[in-house]
């Protein structure tokens, strides 16, 4: 898939060549720094790309169907129902002026043709104590700013399940929210995928969040996948560069006071993308190799389930430096 937005200064390229598929029961993070075109790819799947930015080639395939051939009408019954989203900010995806509570029954009601009234806010009380908002039936009454961010976050999660659709998408599901309130998230979010067998997608910065959560991992960079496998393999022999650094930046939990080593320099420019592999100018390994500045290097297998996009795979080892990390 390919999506592009124009801009004054030129063609930008968000998402580039990106493929990966979701299973029904699988959760599949999504791992990349800003701008990388992690949630650009998940708003595709939606089919909420504001114009004049267009996805300009490809398919995105859901249970067999193109939903880029899908009419505005289609895409609105899938949403919602088949596919549920949940935002990374809750304050701005709920409406500030109608209740919670309504906002989901609403949701449902939608869906649902034939659901009173009575019946869908029984189900939302029913919903609202599910992810953990205590005395539901009179939260349902209260507006967004009478819920604390969590609170909020478990109301997206739990209009998200509402309908049980077939997939869910969480963009960031866990930003802003302390230490304490994303734990609780994440168990709520793994809740929801097996109350409702979907297929998950989880878009987020947090190696930590993909590594309790995820079955595979896709890792992004400049608009491309440059490496995507099961979590276990990937985190504990990483095949790019790239996904080495963020391993490496990452402090160890073991107690022992290490150097934290960034990955130096900064992503690409998407207006003037480099003829060769994108990471190079910040690659230790391939930096001073001439194919790495001229030969785009493509998705290769470099293990059963594993790819990798680097032309120097095979002489990356497992990193010291980089925590193993355990489901």
């Amino acid at each position: 898939m390919v999506v592009e937005f124009p801009t004054e200064d030129g063609l930008v390229r968000a998402v580039d060549g990106v493929s990966y598929d979701v299973a029904p029961g699988e959760i599949v993070g999504v791992v990349g720094e800003s701008g990388s075109g992690k949630s650009v790819t998940a708003l595709s799947v939606l089919g909420l790309i504001r114009p004049p930015g267009r996805v300009a080639a490809g398919q995105i395939r859901f249970r067999g169907q193109d939903l880029l051939q899908a009419s505005r009408r289609e895409l609105r019954t899938l949403r919602g129902r088949e596919i549920g989203l949940i935002s990374q900010d809750p304050m701005t995806a709920l409406n500030p002026v109608i209740s919670v509570g309504r906002q989901i029954a609403e949701a449902l009601r939608l869906h649902q043709r034939g659901m009173s009234r009575a019946a869908a806010r029984e189900r939302v009380v029913e919903l609202l104590g599910t992810v953990g908002i205590p005395n539901p039936r009179a939260r349902y009454r209260e507006y967004p700013h009478q819920y604390s961010g969590g609170m909020r976050q478990r109301a997206l999660i739990a209009m998200a399940m509402a309908n049980h659709p077939a997939l869910l998408i969480a963009d960031e599901p866990t930003t802003a929210l302390d230490v304490t309130i994303q734990a609780q998230v994440l168990e709520l979010l793994r809740t929801a995928q097996r109350e409702t067998s979907a297929a998950t997608l989880l878009i987020t910065h947090d190696l930590g969040v993909i590594a309790e959560l995820a079955d595979r991992v896709v890792v992004m960079y400049a608009g491309r996948v440059i490496e995507q496998g099961n979590v276990h393999t990937v985190f504990n022999a990483p095949r790019h560069p790239y996904t080495v650094g963020l391993l490496s930046g990452r402090p160890l939990l073991s107690g022992e006071i290490t150097e934290l080593r960034p990955i130096p320099g900064s992503p690409p420019s998407l207006l003037t993308r480099p003829p060769g592999c994108p990471f190079q100018p910040r690659c230790s390994l391939g930096g001073a190799r001439t194919r790495c500045g001229s030969e785009r290097p493509r998705l290769q297998t470099v293990a059963p389930g594993h790819v990798s996009a680097c032309h120097y795979h095979d002489e990356l080892g497992e990193p010291a430096e980089a925590e193993v990390m355990a489901r």
